[in-house]
């Protein structure tokens, strides 16, 4: 396998890895924009304009995008983040051109009918209602409020319906004016592609865009704090953050290999003294999330409203208890699961282009493999054992509740009892 980098004059990036004996390929363009990159006014946007994408452009209308792709049996989607936009497609070898053309096109060269948008914002209307609905969606939004409060990180990514309603063609264009250049993009391609020939195609697709002036982000300042909301469902849905390293940071590795071993599989400390020895839950995990300048290490959990009290409490001793007798099996463990994990997953080539665009985002280059895996390796039991002094210490912490949780103890109590 072959990895190339390459900036064309205008700023955008292409990246491609070729690997053989695959007859597919795995497109797209990453654009370094999301949630995060919305004023106030604009919350939801970024998601909305993925949608519009797809909607019709100077050359194709939806319909023809849909067909352009699904006539050679080929797969087209879109995805936003509170970092990033992401436009894809898989399609067979011989029909790479014609996946960049209309990723191209969708990308630069949208109409924002008026008509269509009214028809998509009644869509992403229903896609919020749904997510009100999914408790163990919504509960995530509510987290990251309270995590990083009266900020764009801790927005939601669909944005609250009142905006979403009032969005128009001129908010769109702008911005994509303000968002979508040259600079803000990366080209990524893996599987049965040329390097060289995706790069004359990029150079005739995007060669005459115009780079843009984005605004500065603003830094993430963790705030924390609590939100519980009653309601009367089966469950007490719990999830509990606290302020992690950014993707950038050296110590992101240790808090993945943390949040592994503490909820990350079924040898997982949480899984094991929570669900398996006192069957308080069903499901329960761990996960380190990074941004750029920031992360989230956060522990999910649901369970009926008389055991949320056991299940909080049982999981701060449990953080509390990795600060004091972490062993050399369960790191080793974990850090084996983290290799297994990024490797099998690295097996289609829709996951290599999108490791490959995320890599050059975050560093500018694509680092190999085994220097990922040297990384993981080298964090030692005395390593995690610091991170989980430190978090469990020193860090802010938000919790959000959604369903029966009356019987729930507040932030204030499970922070005295993680300190205790």
């Amino acid at each position: 396998m072959s990895i190339n980098l390459d900036t064309l004059p205008n700023g955008l990036r292409v990246v491609t890895e070729h690997m053989p004996g695959l007859q597919s390929a795995s497109i797209g363009i990453w654009v370094n924009v999301g949630g995060r990159h919305e004023r106030l006014e604009q919350n939801g946007i970024a998601h909305f304009l993925e949608h519009m994408a797809f909607k019709g452009t100077k050359r194709r209308s939806a319909l023809q995008i849909a067909e352009a792709i699904e006539d050679v049996g080929g797969y087209i989607n879109a995805y936003t983040s509170r970092e990033t936009t992401a436009y894809y497609a898989r399609v067979l070898e011989a029909d790479v051109p014609l996946a960049m053309d209309v990723i191209a096109d969708i990308v630069l060269n949208p109409v924002f009918d008026e008509g269509e948008i009214e028809v998509e914002r009644g869509v992403i209307l229903q896609e919020i209602g749904q997510a009100l609905d999914t408790p163990d969606d919504i509960i995530f939004d509510w987290l990251q409020e309270e995590a990083y409060p009266d900020q764009p990180l801790g927005r939601t990514i669909l944005g609250p319906s009142e905006r979403v309603s009032s969005f128009g063609k001129g908010d769109l264009s702008r911005f994509v004016a303000e968002n979508y250049g040259p600079e803000q993009m990366i080209l990524s391609a893996a599987g049965a592609v040329d390097h060289a020939a995706i790069l004359k195609l990029a150079e005739e697709l995007f060669g005459g865009m115009v780079p843009v002036r984005q605004s500065n982000v603003l830094t993430a300042q963790f705030g924390g704090g609590e939100r519980r909301e009653g309601k009367a469902l089966e469950q007490v849905h719990f999830a509990l953050a606290f302020e992690g390293p950014g993707y950038r940071d050296k110590d992101i590795y240790t808090a993945q290999v943390y949040s592994t071993l503490l909820g990350g599989g079924m040898s997982s400390r949480l899984f094991q003294e929570v669900r398996e020895k006192r069957g308080l839950c069903y499901s329960i995990f761990a996960q380190a999330g990074a941004y750029a300048d920031t992360g989230l290490m956060t522990i999910y959990a649901g369970t009926s409203g008389e055991e949320i009290a056991g299940l909080a409490e049982l999981t701060v001793d449990e953080l509390r208890r990795s600060t004091q007798d972490l062993n050399e099996a369960e790191v080793a463990r974990a850090r084996a699961q983290m290799k297994a994990g990024m490797l099998m997953g690295l097996e289609s080539p829709s996951s290599r282009a999108e490791r490959l665009a995320r890599l050059v985002a975050i560093w500018g280059r694509v680092p190999p493999l085994f220097e990922t895996v040297e990384r993981i390796d080298a964090v030692s039991r005395a390593d995690v054992t610091a991170f989980a002094e430190h978090m469990v210490g020193h860090s802010k912490s938000a919790l959000a509740l959604y369903g029966p949780a009356d019987k729930a103890p507040g932030l204030a109590a499970l922070q005295e009892r993680l300190v205790a």
